[in-house]
């Protein structure tokens, strides 16, 4: 009997998952998630990427959208943008448990002059739709590629082309081909986040980022908000507080050794900044993270 993918994603994640609940498999970009109860808010600011969830529920929040999605629907994510997300429903007999695969610009930018347009708001960086049945199934290939060892070396990119390709020619194709575009304005905006996630910890001056990505300085901070929902100055803030709460939690470091760390000079500015997005002070979030994994 053919292994439907919650079968395949249950068994992976199961035996694979870190105390986190992620199991990254060895195809790039690939990674189950498994969860046995409602969990915190988690901040992130995300890649590109499609998640299939197969059991359970979560909601995830941009800006002053929230979105509920559950069993049978996928979230996709186009663009580099900060999201507040929390599984809602999950126990130990059922577990939550979603698919998610970061997308590859490259790809996209092949497959986009070979798929007509599709008509759709392409602004909308993140949305919700009913998980399409050609995205799941080559979804579940993959996942079946992983009892196959030997043949990942040469199916493994096919599969990650044709999923690409369902992804471009369905609902989610209008925000996919701006992801696409080698030049459009979601490509230029990319290279300056890519500026900021590399270069995090220092100040940056906004000049730097325009000429990154070759627009004027006050195109930039239209279109980088339009597309990320934040200003440059509040996306790299996001990423310092998100960096230093990976280090304490991940690494042990301490609160103010993490600030100094992600490029804050003053650790009562750390920790009022850490409270109002985390919405705890960062010892007392640390602990209470710690005891629930």
């Amino acid at each position: 009997m053919s292994r439907t993918l919650l079968d395949l994603v249950r068994s992976f994640a199961d035996t694979h998952a870190d105390r986190f609940g992620a199991a990254s498999t060895p195809i790039p970009g690939l990674t189950a998630i498994r969860a046995t109860e409602p969990g915190e808010l988690q901040v992130a600011v995300n890649r590109p990427l499609v998640a299939m969830l197969l059991q359970g529920a979560k909601r995830v929040t941009i800006g002053a959208e929230t979105l509920e999605f559950g069993p049978g629907e996928s979230l996709l994510i186009s663009a580099d943008v900060p999201t507040v997300s929390q599984i809602t429903q999950a126990t130990l007999g059922t577990p939550y448990y979603s698919l998610a695969l970061e997308l590859d610009p490259v790809l996209m930018r092949e497959l986009a002059v070979e798929i007509a347009a599709v008509p759709g708001d392409p602004r909308k960086p993140v949305r919700v739709e009913p998980t399409d049945a050609d995205v799941a199934d080559v979804a579940r290939r993959l996942m079946r590629l992983l009892d196959r060892p030997f043949a990942l070396p040469v199916l493994q990119g096919p599969l990650l082309r044709e999923i690409h390709f369902w992804l471009l020619a369905g609902q989610h194709g209008s925000a996919l081909r701006s992801l696409g575009g080698a030049d459009g304005h979601a490509q230029r905006i990319a290279r300056a986040v890519a500026m900021i996630r590399e270069s995090y910890a220092r100040p940056i001056r906004i000049e730097e980022l325009a000429e990154a990505a070759g627009m004027s300085t006050s195109s930039f901070h239209q279109h980088f908000r339009q597309t990320t929902t934040l200003s440059p100055l509040q996306f790299q803030k996001q990423l310092r507080l998100i960096e230093a709460r990976r280090q304490m939690l991940a690494d042990g470091t301490s609160v103010s050794s993490a600030a100094y760390a992600v490029g804050y000079e003053s650790v009562p500015q750390f920790t009022r900044e850490y409270g109002r997005l985390f919405g705890k002070p960062p010892a007392r979030d640390i602990r209470r993270a710690q005891m629930a994994a």
